[in-house]
């Protein structure tokens, strides 16, 4: 399971005005701001776009002035996957030390939508004795440490955390041409929301 809310494409219109100092052709700039705020890429910005992505990573250096960001929520074996991206990117997660006791424990904190039976009936025992573990430490967090370090080493990697992603373009297309074709799911749906990305298509593929 993964989720991606939230998302956020800024400075288009900076990175633009950038991609046209080597040749100092602002005179060309077509873009503009729409009345409700929305980037509009005109046509002479989108061909030189086209023109600097097709030509290699030293050339679309403005890519990478153009910045997302997305509230993930996806479980923690996919999250160490995407921790191997630390170049360009930053994220801001939900603490699972400071907050693993504030809640009751459920499903649907965990990604199991690929379980067979048998891993769905174990994950609900283990989920069981997690929230009996909970209890157990906030009756006493002082005296009851042990029960919150058997939350933290019992929690199964299917556990869902959030974090608040910040990448750029060029963070984008990196991950989408090593993960397009990854087996797991999450990754098949995270690649099909960069490609949703404003004229990352259009730039890149089209």
């Amino acid at each position: 399971m993964i989720k991606l809310e939230k998302t956020a494409v800024m400075n288009f219109e900076n990175a633009i005005r950038g991609a046209r100092n080597p040749l100092e052709s602002w005179d060309r700039i077509d873009s503009y701001v729409s009345q409700d705020g929305k980037f509009i890429l005109g046509s002479n910005d989108l061909e030189l776009g086209r023109r600097l992505c097709r030509a290699g990573s030293d050339h679309r250096k403005f890519v990478r002035q153009i910045f997302v960001s997305v509230d993930i929520t996806a479980p923690i074996y996919w999250w160490k996957e995407f921790d191997t991206y630390k170049v360009g990117t930053v994220a801001n997660s939900t603490s699972t030390m400071h907050k693993i006791h504030s809640r009751p424990f459920s499903k649907s904190d965990f990604s199991y939508d690929k379980m067979v039976p048998e891993a769905e009936k174990s994950l609900e025992k283990v989920i069981e004795v997690l929230e009996s573990l909970r209890q157990e430490f906030i009756k006493d967090k002082a005296e009851n440490k042990a029960f919150w370090y058997s939350m933290i080493q019992l929690l199964p990697e299917s556990y869902n955390q959030k974090r608040t992603v910040t990448l750029n373009y060029e963070n984008a297309i990196g991950m989408y041409n090593s993960r397009k074709g990854h087996k797991l799911e999450e990754w098949h749906h995270f690649c099909d929301w960069i490609l949703e990305l404003p004229y990352f298509k259009t730039l890149f593929f089209d």
